[in-house]
């Protein structure tokens, strides 16, 4: 690969250090790169917003400097463009991400010299209905999360599966992860760790009021729907749906979600020599 994007957390980076390391590098080495125009006004969910729209056809990497939150913005603004990205982790944790700023010599070698390898990772789609309308649809990389909102109180969610009822959660919440979200909010809740190919959908509850409740792990090719029920005769209920962490919707009693496997996925760069139980191990501390 010798055409980058390079797109850059500024907050993360904000004297450019590791920004002009891998401009410098990428030029020294025979390649070029590109870098979106910076829209200096926050989007709704308050993230960086950046112009994609005179992205060059041939890019063959984006490099994306900043943490997982980065990177996730990056997958669902650039998915139709079937990219590959390489993540590179200036912030905390930083599980998606492929490698460390104090690898960036090393990890930009591989991707140069087509030494590394791309996995394809499963999305979510997600379509919020209010009666049969219409009020939300968007992609997600890790999750798909419905919670309560309002007042501090357990709201009842209805579990369908290929149109089958489930199971009904009183709850805080519940949580539809891909294999790659598993990592993530889902394993906070409790959820299983899954393998980054296994074709399979996580649906985990946030704090369940009952002692039976565990996460379900149901087939790739399943369709989830999730309804907001009625827990007081008098008082809707209050939920939001989130995507990624963002691009928040309210809902309602009635309102419902469907989810299912996104045709499209993300592409994620994997250096040569890791492997998912050897970042398993460094980033969470187990195996």
């Amino acid at each position: 690969m010798k055409k980058f994007a390079l797109l850059t957390n500024y907050s993360k980076d904000k004297r450019l250090v590791y920004t002009r390391m891998i401009k410098t590098y990428i030029t020294e080495n025979g390649g070029s790169y590109w870098i979106p125009r910076y829209i200096s006004e926050p989007d709704k969910d308050g993230d960086q917003r950046y112009d994609f729209s005179d992205m060059p056809g041939d890019i063959e990497c984006v490099l994306v400097l900043g943490g997982d939150g980065t990177l996730l913005q990056a997958a669902r603004e650039l998915f139709q463009r079937h990219i590959p990205l390489l993540g590179i982790n200036l912030g905390t944790l930083g599980f998606l991400t492929s490698a460390e700023k104090s690898e960036l010599p090393k990890c930009l070698d591989s991707v140069l010299d087509d030494s590394c390898s791309i996995d394809e990772r499963m999305m979510l789609e997600g379509v919020a209905y209010h009666g049969s309308e219409k009020i939300q649809m968007n992609i997600a990389l890790n999750d798909v999360i419905i919670a309560r909102a309002g007042f501090s109180r357990l709201v009842e969610l209805k579990i369908y599966v290929n149109g089958e009822l489930l199971s009904i959660y009183n709850a805080d919440g519940i949580i539809v992860s891909t294999p790659t979200g598993s990592t993530g909010y889902s394993l906070s809740a409790g959820g299983p760790i899954i393998f980054p190919q296994t074709d399979v959908i996580v649906i985990t509850p946030i704090c369940p009021h009952s002692l039976q409740a565990r996460s379900l792990v149901v087939s790739g090719e399943d369709r989830i729907m999730i309804e907001i029920g009625r827990r007081r005769k008098t008082q809707k209920e209050e939920a939001m749906v989130t995507f990624d962490g963002r691009s928040a919707q309210e809902l309602e009693t009635g309102d419902r979600i469907e989810i299912y496997k996104a045709q499209e996925t993300t592409q994620l760069i994997r250096l040569k020599g890791r492997s998912f139980y050897q970042v398993l191990q460094n980033k969470i501390g187990t195996a």
